[in-house]
């Protein structure tokens, strides 16, 4: 059996990391929390459980997780956000991989908690999420906020059964400002790039985001949940765009 290291990195997860730490205490060997100095009670809340707990300022939503992992002390990670917690089907189908290894890398489907209520449509499920892998195999990559493990030359990956569970918004104003911060950080990453925005990309990028999510992958059935996610993923789109032309605007008059 292989020996599996379960990775976090935290800021200020005091709400939900106790149900995503007791998810790993029977699954993994070794519990590694990389916390970017939070001020809350998520240290003291490490201190309940096995962990190895590193205090890190924040690099950058990949960058910080692509730390943590070189941290670990096994070969073989799971990583998880402080919000994410595994199902008892995932953690049945990640201790029997444990045993029987094939793949470098494993992916599964994560399930969103909106305002109390699990999503079930739109972009948000099933929202398919490679968390367990062999370390070096690949690395956290994509533009910030939104990362994601890419293994390396396309390798193939294998499938786990089960949900990994996330808790994502208590309510709707935590939403709205989310979308304002995370527009923020993504046309400043987009921005560093190179990627350049339009009044094209402004007006169709964000209609495109909510017709597909709404309309093509069923976030209508999620009923007036999934008209506000819908929702605001084309204000996010819209703002991440405008703000994007912005920066270049600016930049042209330095």
């Amino acid at each position: 059996m292989i020996k599996l290291s379960g990775v976090i990195i935290t800021y200020n997860e005091e709400e939900h990391l106790e149900k995503c730490l007791a998810s790993l205490v029977d699954v993994v060997d070794e519990i590694l929390v990389v916390d970017s100095y939070s001020t809350d009670n998520t240290k003291a809340i490490c201190e309940n459980y096995p962990v190895t707990f590193i205090q890190q300022e924040f690099l950058g939503y990949k960058e910080q997780k692509n730390f943590a992992v070189e941290q670990a002390k096994y070969d073989y990670i799971l990583s998880l956000d402080g919000d994410e917690a595994l199902s008892d089907t995932l953690k049945t189908s990640i201790l029997k991989v444990k045993n029987d290894w094939k793949h470098p890398g494993y992916y599964c489907d994560r399930k969103n908690n909106y305002c109390g209520q699990w999503i079930h449509h739109s972009d948000w499920y099933p929202d398919k999420k490679l968390r367990l892998f062999k370390k070096n195999s690949g690395e956290w990559k994509g533009i910030n906020p939104h990362d994601s493990y890419k293994l390396k030359n396309n390798t193939k990956s294998g499938k786990l059964k089960g949900d990994l569970l996330h808790w994502i918004y208590r309510d709707y104003e935590e939403h709205k400002q989310k979308v304002e911060r995370f527009s923020t950080i993504a046309s400043k990453a987009y921005f560093e790039l190179g990627i350049r925005s339009s009044i094209f990309k402004i007006i169709i990028r964000p209609s495109w985001a909510f017709f597909k999510a709404y309309v093509l992958r069923l976030g209508i059935l999620d009923g007036v949940f999934g008209w506000r996610i819908c929702k605001q993923t084309f204000i996010v789109t819209f703002l991440k765009y405008k703000k994007l032309k912005l920066l270049w605007d600016a930049s042209k008059k330095r």
